[in-house]
């Protein structure tokens, strides 16, 4: 039995077992993460060596019923710990409790960015994120401020983790095998617990500076801003010049401003 890996599930199945060893085996040396949630498994290419590792309760959920009827025969080991489900549409504490847990897999790429929000949505319950994404994604999570690639999910991401580049992975690895090389990233959380600023306004400001990000940021968040304000050099400035730190000052910047027009 193979599972027909389906075009409109962005699926593109791992069949280099060094490679999925090579990740399992990074993935071992997570900061004392006992329990973890593999997203996409389709056939357990990435299953069979994260099952190696005993002190790791693994989890595995997918959307495709034919990859989950796959696993339930080949894995008869997982039994009661595989999902039939989206995680973008679920909420993984219903699976693992209330204990913290990694997130790990070759994410289907074409909702790769969405799965990683939705890790910061619960990123206090996940202290680890390791995967495979499309090389242009990999690299945007882990980027600097100052260049083009750097953008709304570098600042999200990095606001709550440690970002590592691992390495790259070609296209010839997969079944079938995508149009772009990818790449294997891990997240760790860092020690913040809460940003210095309100962070439902952290989020709309960072959105807002990036979706017009050839224009400064006082043109991309004027509708934030007072009528009358004083100036601030940041507004000049356009926003891949700017890392969390100075968006969180940007972000109080702001709310100070607007709590006085007030």
């Amino acid at each position: 039995m193979n599972v027909r890996a389906k075009k409109h599930l962005g699926q593109h199945f791992l069949k280099d077992k060094g490679i999925c060893k090579k990740i399992a085996e990074q993935f071992k040396h997570h900061q004392g993460v006992k329990t973890a949630i593999e997203i996409g498994p389709g056939m357990g290419a990435l299953t069979e060596f994260l099952l190696q590792d005993k002190e790791t309760e693994l989890y595995v959920m997918d959307v495709d019923a034919e990859s989950i009827e796959y696993l339930k025969i080949h894995y008869p080991q997982l039994d009661g710990k595989i999902t039939f489900g989206d995680f973008l549409k679920m909420d993984p504490t219903t699976i693992v409790g209330d204990k913290p847990f990694a997130v790990v897999g070759n994410f289907p790429y074409n909702i790769s960015s969405q799965i990683l929000f939705k890790c910061i949505d619960f990123k206090d319950s996940i202290p680890e994120i390791m995967g495979m994404f499309q090389k242009e994604v990999a690299q945007r999570v882990a980027e600097k401020p100052g260049t083009k690639t750097y953008g709304i999910l570098s600042v999200l991401l990095q606001a709550y983790y440690d970002i590592e580049y691992c390495f790259t992975v070609d296209e010839h690895v997969f079944d079938p095998p995508p149009k772009v090389k990818s790449g294997v990233i891990r997240c760790t959380r860092n020690s913040r617990e809460k940003l210095p600023c309100d962070e439902k306004l952290f989020k709309q400001v960072v959105k807002m500076s990036f979706n017009q990000r050839r224009k400064t940021i006082r043109n991309s968040i004027k509708a934030l801003l007072p009528e009358t304000y004083e100036e601030n050099p940041m507004l000049q400035l356009r926003p891949e010049r700017l890392g969390v730190e100075e968006f969180i000052e940007l972000t109080n910047w702001v709310e100070s401003h607007r709590e006085a027009q007030i």
